[in-house]
């Protein structure tokens, strides 16, 4: 039990969560030699593969673990987003998140939240003890507070995210020593506010993993020149897992998981060029770049990653779809995405889920209709600026997998099977002992009880 819980007079639990944006657990768990705290982890707690969500892309994935619920319910469902009624578009930002996060019901019950770094937070809320915020945000300074926060913050040359465009150049050296500042500086403030101890939830996020992972996975996964770099960086990661495994006091359980997998990527799919060759989409003249740009006489179109939307006459503002052919062109739309096959011959979907598999809530009118989950090695891109080719390859050589994400819990009793992204929030209330009701979460806490 920590000086300030002790001083407090408090014996309520409390939970440390560390975020590693798109680790996969295979990764983890079959080089147990090369990251020995994680595999300690495993030994002494629980651990295990677990699914993400549709579609598991981070800036969905991060609302939907951080409140329990599905993007119908978060009304975020991918990096861009189209306005109600609109064709025009939105990145959207942690105001954008309608369901209730893990932090509102831990400060709600009385208790407190240090929060830093989760995607998707922009900007930091006033109402939980200290916020920064992650992903997407503008500097330090605005996405800090309180103001003595930011302040310390700054003192300590606190880094929100890797330059990823240094990723983008042949030779890594220069990416990969980025990465590591980043993730020592990340390191050095998580250190400092969980000794601090005066927080009963502690939510923290190392996205340079995922950054990481976007240009040297394929070198790890296929010994590549960066192999060992990747490794190097990995080791890193999992050293300073175990030094906050082991700062942490007895009251504390750590949480540790990602919001999806990874693998390797090899051609890149330029979804509204495809449906522009297929017939299903045009545009008003040459010169295209937005969403807003598409002509009368387009019957789909596509958002990143992989999301199809029929241009549905009532809902989209020059819909030319009429709703009693909807079905058939959506299943036409289906089976086409079903059967596409890559360069390689593989086939571009593992599946393709409709929308009422896998959104519920009261954003349906922005809502896919479609979503693919690539098989590995495919990913779904989908600007406006036209490709001359449907497949392509750009500077990235790993991509986002929907399993094989990773939960890792420092608690014997439980149990991580057949679990996904939406149990971690009511586990994580379970292990605080903060109450909430069942029907509020998509999935369910994962302690047996």
């Amino acid at each position: 039990m920590g000086l300030f819980d002790r001083l407090r007079g408090k014996d309520e639990p409390r939970v440390a969560f560390i975020g590693i944006d798109g680790v996969p657990f295979s990764l983890l768990s079959e080089n147990p030699d090369e990251f020995p705290n994680m595999a300690r982890l495993a030994d002494e707690g629980s651990a295990g593969e677990i699914e993400s969500i549709v579609p598991p892309e981070s800036s969905a994935c991060w609302p939907a673990l951080t409140t329990g619920v599905n993007p119908g319910e978060t009304g975020v469902y991918g990096f861009q987003d189209r306005e109600n009624g609109s064709y025009d578009t939105y990145v959207p930002m942690g105001r954008d998140v309608q369901a209730t996060r893990l932090w509102d019901r831990v400060t709600e019950a009385g208790r407190n939240a240090t929060v830093m770094n989760v995607p998707v937070t922009f900007p930091p809320q006033r109402n939980v003890q200290r916020m920064v915020s992650g992903f997407l945000s503008p500097s330090v300074d605005k996405a800090a507070y309180p103001d003595e926060f930011r302040d310390q913050l700054d003192s300590m040359d606190y880094i929100i995210d890797v330059n990823a465009k240094l990723g983008h150049k042949d030779d890594k050296s220069e990416f990969v020593e980025n990465a590591h500042k980043t993730l020592d500086r990340r390191f050095d403030a998580f250190s400092h506010y969980l000794q601090q101890d005066d927080w009963d939830l502690f939510f923290g996020v190392f996205m340079t993993t995922d950054r990481v992972n976007h240009f040297l996975f394929k070198d790890y996964e296929r010994d590549g020149e960066n192999k060992e770099a990747f490794v190097e960086f990995y080791k890193k990661v999992d050293d300073y897992l175990g030094q906050i495994r082991e700062m942490l006091p007895e009251d504390v359980t750590l949480v540790v998981a990602s919001d999806h997998g990874f693998t390797s990527l090899d051609y890149e799919v330029h979804c509204n060029a495809l449906l522009e060759e297929e017939g299903w989409l045009s545009y008003e003249d040459d010169d295209h770049e937005q969403l807003a740009d598409i002509s009368d006489d387009t019957t789909a179109y596509s958002l990143i990653p992989g999301r199809f939307y029929i241009n549905l006459e009532g809902r989209e503002p020059r819909g030319a779809v009429p709703e009693d052919e909807y079905k058939k062109r959506r299943d036409e739309l289906k089976e086409m995405l079903e059967t596409l096959e890559g360069p390689d011959g593989n086939k571009v979907a593992a599946r393709v889920v409709e929308k009422k598999d896998a959104f519920r809530g009261d954003h349906d009118e922005i809502a896919p209709d479609l979503v693919v989950i690539p098989n590995n090695g495919f990913d779904l891109k989908s600007g406006f600026k036209g490709h001359d080719d449907v497949f392509g390859q750009g500077p990235r050589n790993g991509m986002h997998s929907f399993d094989d994400a990773s939960l890792y819990i420092d608690d014997s009793d439980a149990s991580i099977e057949d679990a996904n992204l939406y149990d971690i929030a009511p586990t994580v209330l379970d292990l605080m002992g903060v109450e909430y009701g069942r029907p509020d979460f998509d999935g369910a806490s994962l302690l047996n009880q």
